[in-house]
């Protein structure tokens, strides 16, 4: 007994984009030395690290993500994570959703920079370590971080840094 089976006919059309799309990965391959880069892999991060915080010498000045430094803006530095990664901090029953804002710490054994907007809503004044766990994205905007309802002109006194 034969079983007969159909199979679908390509297009022609499609048969050869197929093939040229496969011959150019096995060229794209075989000219990085036979190995093709594999795909990003997102930064790691533990869920406590050592926190400081930052604010008063950088009022006025821009983060690395673009926004406005001024003591109401409510975000975190870190090394790796992209701009706007939500990170949700916690510190002796004190809990803080915050979106990454700038690049750092830059000081010795710290994994985190908190802005001292944080800083204050977590009740920290020191180096601490603080539970860590990321949560979402948001978009990545100048306002990232300001308090609803407010402008980087009206917390820097009117005057914005150029």
């Amino acid at each position: 007994m034969s079983v007969n089976v159909k199979t679908p006919k390509l297009p022609l059309a499609l048969l050869a984009a197929m093939t040229l799309l496969t011959a150019s990965a096995t060229g794209a391959a075989a000219s990085t030395g036979g190995s093709v880069a594999p795909a990003k892999s997102p930064p790691t991060v533990h869920p406590s690290g050592i926190a400081t915080w930052f604010g008063p010498g950088f009022y006025g000045k821009q983060t690395a993500c673009g926004q406005m430094l001024t003591p109401a803006v409510v975000g975190v530095a870190n090394r790796t994570l992209p701009c706007g990664t939500l990170v949700s901090v916690t510190y002796q029953g004190h809990s803080l959703t915050v979106p990454v804002l700038d690049r750092g710490p830059y000081s010795h054994g710290a994994d985190w920079d908190l802005t001292a907007g944080a800083a204050q809503a977590l009740g920290i004044t020191e180096t601490v370590r603080i539970g860590t766990h990321i949560v979402g994205k948001a978009t990545n905007t100048p306002e990232l971080g300001l308090p609803p309802g407010s402008s980087n002109a009206a917390l820097a006194g009117g005057a914005l840094a150029g």
